[in-house]
């Protein structure tokens, strides 16, 4: 029986469902999650035995029902979240978007069937669901989080993952060495994830460079869209992306400080640069912006600044993180490797799995027999 799994049977059994995940999973081993697990709870083992926990022994203890909200646009972060039940050992629901969502389904092909059996899929959101659930983990708008959240019972785990934006702070990069991973990271599932960049702001160290990285991140958007096309669009985000290119071309026309790069005839990808430094939400589908760095960017970033996701750097150190704390990201990363979160990730600023569990905790007696 799948309860009867120990949590490192569960993970090599995940994984080896994932292997063909990678490209939006990354690395997926057994030993990757088992030391997830390791990282959050204490110990790789804390879910199967007690372990020493200060003066006494403990142990997690996994919602025996998870269910699991998630959204179309956004398939890496549904694989996550239902990995991360799976791991656990839990029974788990999963409400798809109405179009379903090809990579769930080709995952749960691959389960064996023990595992197979822990998951329950479906379009609608059955009537009980909600109720018999121990714990519900939502990806979506913030419409859909907070009708969500008011539905479920206190007393019950909500993890709530809604509205986030992205963006990238090139700091120092006079060679522009840094181009090709931004372009990574604004195209990957063509801006649809909170890790997806809208804006990168330059600090300008001579007269200029920003909008020169604009130009240089261009050349480097053409050429990963050579490689990795967009995906299909919609009637609508085809008009958006229109009728911006179309506002920004007539300003740029006479007015130096905005200036268009316009990639392929069938909207592949558009860089556009403006020195006005307030934060410009992106229409997404590989529209980014560039803008000179702000002496006080989270002032400049407005109402986003409550939504911040992550914070892409270059160079990315520890000492640029604490220069830009203030933007309150759960995530601080080099650019180029925006898209690819350790599974570790504290996703909206709390762990994934410890946030899930309970704890029991076991304290022998002293000298006493049985």
């Amino acid at each position: 029986m799948a309860d009867l799994m120990s949590t490192a049977h569960r993970a090599e059994s995940i994984a080896c469902a994932a292997e063909p995940f990678h490209p939006l999973l990354g690395p997926t081993s057994g030993q990757d999650l088992l030391a997830w697990v390791a990282a959050e709870l204490g110990d790789a083992c804390a879910l199967d035995r007690w372990f020493t926990h200060g003066g006494a022994r403990t142990k997690a203890l996994a919602p025996d029902v998870i269910l699991h909200v998630v959204s179309g646009n956004t398939p890496h972060a549904a694989l996550q979240s239902l990995i991360g039940g799976l791991l656990l050992g839990s029974c788990n629901l999963v409400k798809l978007p109405g179009s379903g969502l090809d990579e769930v389904d080709a995952f749960l092909s691959r389960l064996p069937a023990e595992l197979r059996a822990m998951v329950e899929v479906s379009v609608e959101l059955p009537d009980g669901w909600l109720s018999s659930a121990d714990a519900v983990v939502v990806y979506g708008s913030e419409q859909t989080v907070a009708a969500l959240r008011a539905r479920v019972v206190p007393g019950k785990t909500f993890l709530g993952h809604g509205h986030k934006s992205s963006l990238g702070v090139i700091w120092h990069d006079p060679l522009f060495e840094s181009c090709p991973g931004a372009a990574r990271d604004a195209s990957l599932f063509d801006q649809q994830g909170c890790l997806s960049p809208q804006v990168f702001y330059v600090r300008e160290e001579y007269p200029g460079s920003a909008r020169q990285y604009a130009e240089k991140l261009a050349s480097a958007m053409d050429q990963f869209s050579g490689t990795h096309p967009r995906g299909p669009l919609a009637i609508e985000e085809k008009a958006a992306i229109a009728n911006l290119r179309a506002a920004y071309r007539f300003r740029a026309a006479g007015d130096l400080r905005v200036a268009l790069w316009e990639g392929g005839a069938h909207l592949d990808w558009t860089v556009i640069y403006e020195e006005d430094a307030w934060f410009t939400a992106s229409p997404l589908n590989r529209v980014v912006f560039v803008k000179p760095l702000p002496q006080d960017l989270a002032r400049a970033m407005g109402p986003a600044v409550d939504y911040v996701g992550a914070v892409g750097l270059w160079p990315c150190t520890e000492e640029l993180a604490d220069r830009f704390a203030a933007l309150g990201p759960s995530r601080f990363c080099p650019v180029g490797n925006m898209q690819d979160p350790p599974w570790t990730w504290h996703n909206g600023g709390v762990p994934r799995l410890a946030s899930l569990v309970k704890w029991v905790d076991f304290e022998p007696s002293s000298g006493l027999t049985v």
